[in-house]
């Protein structure tokens, strides 16, 4: 069977807050770059990631983070 291929383009975040970014999604300090994290849960500010890379959880603010993945099948 073969595997599934997506393309994932990435979008400028102008404000990064919590009417721009939801859980489930994939953020990024950079686009395409390392790490990549998705979005657990987000309030107060602040968003709770965890790295597609390693699985480990992170909290951080919401404003540092500036590119959002955008996955196309």
């Amino acid at each position: 069977m073969p595997a599934e291929t997506h393309s994932v383009d990435w979008i400028y975040l102008d404000q990064a807050d919590e009417a721009h970014i939801h859980k489930g999604e994939l953020i990024s300090i950079e686009a395409g770059g390392m790490p990549i994290y998705q979005v657990m849960e987000i309030g107060q500010g602040r968003v709770w990631l965890r790295d597609t890379r390693d699985g480990a959880d992170r909290v951080c603010r919401c404003d540092a983070f500036h590119w959002k993945a955008v996955i196309q099948a």
